[in-house]
């Protein structure tokens, strides 16, 4: 856990590096050279079976398949193997999380009034490499048991998120595709049925799942989640495979396909006409308080509700104090957020102000966040222990 800790504070501040690059490059050196760059058409394949799409789709639904690959087999590893397995100690984070999804799409919703409300998903989850990354940055301030419930909220989160983009940010279907994905599933399981135990056996089964798919009209980046579902969390012939392909994944996803993906996504003009119009400052204001607002009452309110209830209890090392913080930084939602963003919006404006809303209320979040841990003092489990993360 301390390793998975210092991997996630790592992706964080390699996410900060991408957004900043890319905030640079618009408001700095050329927005036009930005938009144009990841606009560029590349073909992949040969004669009919090739697939054209824009850089900026290729990050977003080719790389991330990975990132959203290995984001679920965390969940299952949780689900199998970690905390999410016991009913009792499950119970609080997941109601917690649970609060967290269902506040900022009610204050989104409220806000918006119906009026461009496709993007009721983008403050809904919590980027856990971010929100690791600033409890990383605050030391002895912050105890083990802080960052365990908040990365179980994420789960839970990321869970929730899937679900949404499964469902609400598909447009259209093909049933003949999906039974071909379904098909390169089984045979999958059928290959490992076999005793194929070699990782590079199953990635040409892998991309031929991602490309039916990605032409089945269902988002192609849940290909990577249902490959990581049919993954063996339990070892096979000795060898966690599960914590094997993590252990290999980690690196590349948190120092390589996030801060590309910031990179290609979180450029969005600071002065633009982003907020000139009623619509694009609806949407600003509504994700940015789903997150700031949404996320803290939601979290705190339900986990402050579940104590009541004697549904759960509160994590070894996590006081109130504790609870509202990451309650706060729960607010911090980029990754997910900024994917969902042009699901949800075709119009360029309104992509632009979701954008600036997810910067925006990320931001005011780890400021509130830092500030009730700051104002703590050293978290006595953290005293005198050099090896916490």
């Amino acid at each position: 856990m301390r390793d998975f800790l210092r991997a996630e504070a790592g992706g964080g501040l390699a996410l900060l590096l991408g957004s900043v690059a890319a905030l640079l490059w618009v408001n700095v050196l050329d927005a036009g050279g930005y938009a144009s760059f990841w606009a560029t058409q590349l073909n992949i394949g040969i004669g009919a079976a090739s697939i054209e799409e824009s850089l900026g789709h290729w990050v977003n639904d080719g790389l991330m398949t990975l990132f959203f690959f290995l984001i679920s087999l965390e969940i299952k590893r949780e689900l199998v193997t970690g905390e999410l397995r016991h009913p009792k100690r499950a119970a609080l984070p997941i109601i917690a999380a649970l609060g967290g999804v269902v506040t900022p799409i009610a204050i989104f919703l409220a806000i918006t009034g119906g009026h461009d409300a496709a993007g009721w998903g983008i403050p809904m989850a919590t980027d856990a490499a971010f929100a690791i990354g600033v409890l990383a940055l605050l030391g002895d301030r912050v105890g083990i048991g802080v960052k365990l419930f908040l990365v179980t909220i994420a789960v839970v989160d990321d869970v929730a998120a899937i679900c949404v983009i499964a469902v609400a940010y598909t447009d259209h279907l093909s049933l003949g595709w999906l039974a071909v994905a379904v098909a390169g599933l089984v045979g999958v399981v059928a290959t490992r049925l076999l005793g194929a135990r070699r990782i590079l056996v199953y990635i040409p089964l892998g991309i031929f799942v991602w490309v039916a798919t990605l032409e089945s009209g269902v988002h192609a980046t849940l290909a990577g989640v249902t490959l990581a579902l049919i993954t063996p969390a339990k070892p096979v012939g000795g060898r966690d495979v599960l914590g094997e392909i993590e252990h290999r994944l980690h690196p590349w996803v948190n120092y390589a396909i996030l801060p590309l993906f910031a990179l290609a996504n979180a450029g969005v003009q600071l002065g633009g006409g982003e907020l000139s119009n009623a619509a694009g400052r609806r949407i600003a204001v509504a994700v940015a308080l789903g997150l700031v607002v949404g996320k803290f009452l939601g979290i705190a309110g339900a986990t402050l509700a579940a104590l009541r209830l004697r549904l759960g209890a509160l994590p070894a090392g996590v006081d109130r104090r504790g609870l509202l913080g990451a309650a706060a930084l729960g607010g911090i939602g980029f990754t997910v957020s900024l994917f969902i963003t042009p699901l949800a919006y075709d119009d360029p404006l309104l992509v632009g102000a979701a954008k600036l809303g997810i910067l925006g209320g990320s931001i005011v979040s780890a400021a509130i966040g830092v500030t009730i841990f700051a104002l703590s003092g050293t978290h006595p489990t953290r005293a005198g222990d050099p090896d916490e993360p």
